[in-house]
C-alpha cells in the first residue's frame, strides 16, 4: 500500500534519498513504527511580541515559548487508519526544554490525505482544532520539503478559514546527511506581518519498531472528520 506521501509526490517520490524514502513509506499496512531521538542544535521564537501566539500554542501542542540549544528531541511517526477510515500518520515531537515546572514540550501533528482537497491535510494539536493544508515536494539535497498553506479552525459546531494574520506558515525541510548518518530537520513558522514566530533545527537517528496498533497515547484526544 503506497504512503499517503508516495501518493501526493508520484513518480517524484523515487528522487528522494533512499532513507528518505524508507522513512516517508510509512503506511498503516507497512506494520513500522519509527521512533527518532537526536538534538536540536537550536530551538528558537521571534521577539517578545510573537510569544502571546506561542502561548496559544502551547495550550494545544501545536508550539511553544521557550528557546535553547542542544534541546534533546523525540519524534513518533506511527501509521494507523482513523475511525473515518483515513490513512494517518503521526508527527508528534517532544522537546526536553529548559523549564522548570514540566520540562517536556509537545508539537503534536496528524497528518491525512484527503481525498475531497487532493492534498495532504496536517491536523494540528491534540484536539485537532487546526487543518492546515500542506505542499509537499522533493527538495535539491534529497530532502522532503513541506509548506503550509490555507488553515481551518474547528471546534464543535464552529468552522472557519483561521486569518493568517494571528497564525504562520510553516516551511519544513527533512533530509538525510550521510556525512554524520543522521536525519536533519529545519522547520521555520513566520508570520506575514510579525516576521519570524519559531523555530528548531537539528539532527537525530531512527529506530525502527514493529508495531500491529498504534498506542493508544499517541492518538488524538478528538478526532475532526472536516478537512
Amino acid at each position: 500500500m503506497p504512503s499517503i506521501y508516495e501518493r501526493v509526490l508520484g513518480e517524484d517520490f523515487k528522487r528522494l534519498h533512499p532513507m528518505i524514502q524508507q522513512r516517508f513509506s510509512i503506511s498503516s499496512e507497512s506494520g513500522v513504527g519509527a521512533i527518532g531521538r537526536g538534538v536540536m542544535e537550536e530551538v528558537w521564537h521571534g521577539p517578545v511580541y510573537t510569544l502571546p501566539f506561542l502561548y496559544l500554542g502551547a495550550w494545544r501542542s501545536i508550539m511553544f515559548p521557550e528557546q535553547g540549544r542542544n534541546v534533546p528531541f523525540t519524534i513518533r511517526n506511527f501509521a494507523y487508519r482513523d475511525r473515518l477510515g483515513r490513512e494517518t500518520v503521526t508527527w508528534l515531537r517532544t522537546f526536553e526544554t529548559a523549564r522548570p515546572s514540566a520540562p517536556q514540550r509537545r508539537f503534536d501533528a496528524y497528518m491525512i490525505y484527503s481525498e475531497q482537497r487532493r492534498r495532504i491535510v496536517d491536523y494540528l494539536g491534540t484536539h485537532q482544532h487546526l487543518a492546515v493544508d500542506i505542499d509537499i515536494s522533493v527538495a535539491a539535497n534529497g530532502g522532503v520539503a513541506l509548506r503550509s498553506g490555507e488553515q481551518r479552525f474547528y471546534e464543535g459546531p464552529a468552522a472557519f478559514r483561521f486569518p493568517m494574520a494571528l497564525s504562520g506558515f510553516a516551511e519544513v525541510c527533512e533530509w538525510f546527511d550521510e556525512s554524520i548518518g543522521k536525519f536533519r530537520i529545519e522547520v521555520t513558522v513566520k508570520n506575514r506581518v510579525w516576521g519570524p514566530l519559531f523555530g528548531y533545527r537539528g539532527s537525530f537517528r531512527v529506530e525502527w519498531l514493529p508495531v500491529s496498533k498504534t498506542p493508544e497515547d499517541l492518538l488524538p484526544k478528538r478526532v475532526e472528520k472536516r478537512e
